[in-house]
């Protein structure tokens, strides 16, 4: 969108999306099931397009001085610029149990909109790992009616198993030791007395953690989200932080923004960043203007 209104802009990008274990994007109208990887490249060679520089790299630090932000890569090469658009995501801390990282992203998943249809039918087992863990076994209730929840370190509160046994949702007590793989797929959750429950798909909420500890030298810094699943990078409707000129859009501010969320947040920002500059170059237009009909 910036490169589009003809600004000089240059994305840094590591190139580890938050995605990238999945095998398709799903709910982003009319690229359905596109691996996140060739949707990664897509997108870099549209700015390349556009005039847009895509920079392969880490950034490792922000500053600023005066007008002009800095932006520092971990292998020492810098970037000047103006304003900032932080889109750098989230990492998911997923609860350290056998199994479940390397499942990540095929039958050990998170989101059930993005998720849940492939795991219709199935027999899904919830791992309650955060204060959503209850309401993802309630959605997921949607796509099957096999859902099991395990209570794991969190049992449910009494209203919370209520709304579970009327929804049909069994609750297995007792700690989670790990997941039972046989091949290439999860075929159930051991507990910790050995005791295998047979499943095929296991959701887990993570915590989501913002990356952005690259902007503490310009004095912004995460805070818990109001969901009580993880932190995030507060802005404003139009992607503004709390200092002005760096802006945020996607998962680093909004940790439950699907992908097509996640780049209409960032097209609404950009254009949003694009009117502060034409504002600002403006209002130095208007200031040489007056010199010049003074100096007359």
């Amino acid at each position: 969108m910036l490169a589009r209104a003809r600004r000089s802009v240059a994305v840094i990008d590591a190139g580890e999306p938050r995605n990238a274990p999945a095998d398709g994007v799903h709910g982003l109208l009319a690229r359905e099931g596109m691996p996140p990887a060739e949707l990664l490249e897509r997108g870099r060679a549209e700015v390349r397009g556009y005039g847009g520089h895509v920079v392969s790299g880490r950034v490792a630090a922000a500053d600023r001085a005066g007008d002009l932000f800095t932006v520092t890569l971990d292998d020492g090469r810098s970037v000047r610029a103006r304003r900032l658009l932080v889109t750098t995501g989230l990492v998911d801390e997923l609860p350290d149990l056998p199994g479940l990282r390397e499942r990540w992203g095929r039958d050990v998943m998170h989101c059930p909109y993005c998720h849940g249809w492939e795991a219709r039918d199935q027999a899904i087992g919830v791992l309650a790992s955060g204060p959503m863990s209850v309401h993802q076994a309630l959605l997921l209730r949607q796509w099957s009616d096999d859902v099991t929840y395990f209570a794991h370190t969190l049992p449910p509160s009494d209203e919370q198993a209520e709304q579970l046994a009327a929804r049909g949702i069994r609750v297995v007590t007792g700690e989670v030791a790990g997941l039972e793989i046989t091949g290439d797929r999860i075929t159930g959750v051991r507990l910790g007395d050995g005791a295998v429950v047979a499943r095929a798909v296991v959701a887990v909420a993570p915590r989501m953690t913002a990356r952005a500890g690259f902007l503490t030298g310009l004095g912004l810094s995460p805070a818990a989200h109001p969901s009580g699943a993880g932190d995030h990078l507060p802005a404003d409707a139009a992607g503004r932080t709390g200092v002005p000129g760096v802006w945020a859009a996607g998962n680093v501010t909004d940790p439950s923004a699907q992908v097509g969320g996640a780049a209409a947040a960032g097209a609404f920002a950009a254009a949003q960043i694009n009117g502060d500059l034409v504002a600002e170059e403006t209002a130095r237009a208007v200031a040489a203007y007056r010199d010049e009909r003074s100096a007359a």
